[in-house]
């Protein structure tokens, strides 16, 4: 069995090219070139109609359909676009295509060479979405080594995984700005073209055959947007097949690519050439009347807009398109569907294992990453500042008491069960939810398990987390004059150490269950305000009916 396993990554590795000098291209040429077909493709979701005081009083859901019979034939060294308006099912197809696409009911024929998607495609596909799903305080070097870490398979030593994250960087451009931070919203880091080729660069390190992009040129400027889409033509000139959705390209842009697919509202009105788009609409009366940007001019027409007889009736300007469609363009492209077209396939399903690497090997790369990512959120002069300036109010108001005063002291234990009973609790909360669209980015491209992910994301916040309150403890104690002894002084530390990480639990929970931060925000002021009044401060004898919930009260 243990040389099975070998022989498994083995073979994966065998997928990765060599570094020489760490600057070979990797992208030359791709080891297992795949066949895209697609034939028929619906795709249709349940939907409730109308608001709140319109439903009717019924289970029944109308369904909608997204996808309306949906078919095209990419071959390796091909740039597919697939274009049209906002709505028109360009995502939706991406996401089905690529393997990514959940609920609802989808129908048709997908194949990759001939076969169904599987474990072996997954591994030799890159999926690049739309926002930019990075860590802002992660360099670009950082955020390509780490990913490199995770991907490439474990028979590569950890020096050639950084050789490859360093050529992947020097293929794409990005050497000048690999020591700069990735940045966010609030936050100065490298340029939107820059943050989409990191995107890209993510992808590119396990050397796909087949590669989905969303959107990638979405609010670049133009000489941008064609930097990117050149390198992807390079990337597809190495016998890759590319597939993109793309909004409103320029015609320089859209002429670079080698078919196009035109959607609206889930139908196909074209497939085929670019060079051949404007002809084929030409030849039933639908042709510029000025010159124009050829994509400028099919999404009119996919939008209903049109200088025909049909000028203001958009609804006969689709059902014309798509008429024409399926009588000009719908046998001949199954004809081709129809064809055998095999590459070879060097790579057996069998021979994959689920994950690249092993679970220590995840959880440590993960674990170190994130210590890397979340010191700027622990760490900040808000936080730190909000803590003093509590710990030295708090330590003022009790200052000096003593034994004498023992209501006093009562009360000042008791705030501090209550301030690190619920501010861990809403600092945890958020950590899912905003870990969210990273977690489903990375799960999908089966970087790493789930628990992994979790002990990691767990672990890492301990330290961070247990700093802060042993900051506070120290300045109130001393302060308010308790006994100056280092046992008592332990042991009142540790029990509120244990406090902040049952509270930093239930935090994590809460956000792991719910997953929408206003949603977890609610529900654990609700759960926190349970605990305190439980507490057996405000009443000293609770009815039994409800006596049990002091002993789930973490102030209690």
């Amino acid at each position: 069995m243990a040389a099975t396993g070998t022989q498994m990554v083995d073979i994966e590795a065998a997928q990765i090219p060599a570094v020489v000098g760490g600057t070979q291209s990797l992208f030359k040429k791709a080891n297992r070139p795949v066949i895209l077909k697609f034939e028929d493709v619906v795709y249709t979701v349940k939907m409730e109609q109308g608001g709140y005081f319109n439903k009717k009083n019924t289970n029944h859901l109308d369904e909608k359909s997204i996808l309306k019979g949906t078919s095209g034939l990419v071959r390796p060294g091909e740039m597919l676009a697939m274009l049209g308006p906002s709505g028109s099912g360009k995502t939706t197809l991406l996401t089905a295509l690529g393997g990514r696409l959940g609920g609802g009911h989808l129908s048709g024929t997908i194949t990759y060479n001939n076969k169904p998607f599987s474990n072996a495609i997954k591994r030799n596909t890159g999926f690049v979405t739309q926002d930019d799903v990075l860590y802002p305080h992660l360099t670009v070097q950082e955020t390509l080594v780490y990913t490199a870490l995770l991907r490439l398979p474990r028979t590569l030593a950890k020096d050639q995984k950084v050789q490859h994250a360093e050529a992947v960087i020097d293929q794409l451009g990005l050497s000048r700005c690999k020591d700069s931070i990735i940045g966010g919203p609030l936050l100065r880091g490298v340029s939107g073209g820059e943050r989409k080729r990191v995107s890209i660069g993510q992808e590119m390190l396990i050397n796909p055959s087949l590669l989905f992009l969303d959107e990638p040129t979405s609010g670049l400027d133009s000489t941008t947007a064609q930097r990117i889409v050149s390198k992807l033509l390079e990337l597809a000139n190495g016998g890759r097949t590319v597939v993109m959705t793309i909004h409103q390209p320029s015609s320089r842009l859209f002429y670079m690519f080698h078919k196009v697919l035109l959607l609206s509202e889930g139908n196909p009105l074209y497939f085929g050439e670019c060079s051949g788009a404007l002809d084929y609409f030409s030849s039933f009366g639908f042709a510029p009347s000025v010159a124009m940007n050829p994509a400028d001019f099919l999404l009119d027409l996919a939008n209903g807009v049109s200088t025909t007889e049909y000028e203001e009736d958009q609804t006969a300007v689709k059902r014309t398109l798509v008429t024409a469609y399926k009588t000009k363009l719908s046998e001949s492209l199954k004809s081709e569907l129809g064809v055998d077209n095999q590459c070879d396939d060097i790579m057996d399903e069998k021979k994959f294992n689920r994950w690249s690497n092993t679970w220590w090997s995840q959880f440590s790369v993960l674990f170190i990453r994130g210590l890397r990512e979340r010191k700027h959120e622990t760490f900040t002069g808000i936080k730190v500042t909000q803590v003093l300036i509590v710990a030295v109010l708090s330590g003022l108001l009790w200052w000096q008491s003593n034994t004498t005063n023992l209501q006093d002291q009562v009360g000042l234990l008791y705030y501090t069960s209550c301030f690190w009973g619920f501010y861990p609790v809403f600092e945890a909360i958020f950590t899912f939810p905003q870990e969210r669209m990273m977690l489903e980015k990375e799960r999908s491209s089966g970087m790493y398990r789930l628990s992994s992910f979790f002990m990691a994301l767990t672990l890492g916040d301990l330290p961070m987390v247990l700093v802060l309150p042993t900051i506070f403890y120290t300045i109130v104690y001393w302060m308010a004059g308790l006994k100056s002894m280092p046992g008592p002084f332990l042991l009142g530390l540790l029990v509120t150490l244990l406090g902040v990480l049952c509270a930093q639990g239930l935090g994590l929970a809460i956000g792991a269950i719910v997953m929408d931060a206003k949603s977890a925000n609610a529900f654990g002021s609700v759960i926190v305000l349970i605990f305190q009044l439980a507490s057996s401060f405000y009443v000293q004898k609770m009815p039994e009916f409800i006596g049990w919930l002091k002993y789930m009260s973490i102030i209690q």
